[in-house]
């Protein structure tokens, strides 16, 4: 079954998402419609996450190979700037190329619930590809977002602001969770759970680049979800 926006509200009292909006925010100054941003909150029958300004990994061509999911070549992964101007922070997605980001919310899937990640029409319509990706019963952490450019022009990615949707569906209870098994690839960088990507002073953003970009290595190279073990910082 597919839960509602008052079950989503219950459950994140509990901690299922951190940081939590309530309600879906569309401006930043609401009373005089003042300042948009891509929709993010708590919706009707899912929640909009937000993409995190931490970390925005680009595939990149290495003249005279090959790419081979078995024996992946870090060399592939170029860390993307972070921009900044009056329509907010973001990263640029060039023409028909693929991206790794990672959701600002900290999630915690009941053992009873599967979700899935899905695309924003907003993003859509200019031919951005989020993948669908699932999180399993009792996973724990950030997301690993995917991003595909497929059309031929260069692409705004906002960070801090609505990039996909979540979808949580009830199941009957079932024997093997995430925690009992392995993890496996579509289930995040897997930072581990605690305060939300953003506001960490530099260093501390340094940090957490570095640690990102090998795990994220990591994760491609092994074919498995890998947990980092910094905590990081939330929004001020």
């Amino acid at each position: 079954m597919l839960k509602n926006d008052r079950w989503i509200n219950q459950m994140a009292q509990s901690g299922m998402l951190e940081p939590f909006q309530p309600t879906l925010v569309r401006h930043l100054d609401p009373d005089n419609q003042a300042g948009p941003v891509l929709s993010f909150g708590c919706s009707s029958y899912g929640y909009d996450l937000r993409l995190s300004p931490q970390e925005f990994l680009i595939f990149r061509h290495v003249p005279g190979t090959i790419m081979n999911p078995k024996r992946f070549n870090p060399a592939n992964l170029e860390p993307a700037p972070l921009h900044h101007d009056e329509d907010g922070d973001y990263f640029i997605l060039p023409a028909h190329s693929y991206g790794l980001g990672v959701a600002l919310e900290c999630m915690r899937v009941p053992p009873n619930i599967t979700v899935i990640c899905l695309g924003k029409s907003t993003y859509a319509r200019l031919g951005i590809i989020v993948n669908t990706t699932p999180a399993e019963a009792s996973w724990e952490g950030h997301l690993t977002l995917e991003f595909s450019n497929s059309s031929g022009a260069d692409c705004r990615i906002y960070a801090n602001e609505g990039i996909c949707q979540l979808l949580f569906f009830e199941g009957d209870p079932c024997e093997t969770t995430s925690p009992t098994r392995a993890g496996h690839p579509g289930q995040g960088l897997g930072r581990e759970p605690g305060v939300a990507p953003g506001g960490a002073p530099e260093d501390s953003h340094r940090e957490v680049r570095q640690m990102a970009r090998a795990t994220a290595r990591a994760w491609l190279y092994e074919g498995e979800s890998f947990r980092t073990r910094q905590r990081i910082p939330a929004p001020s």
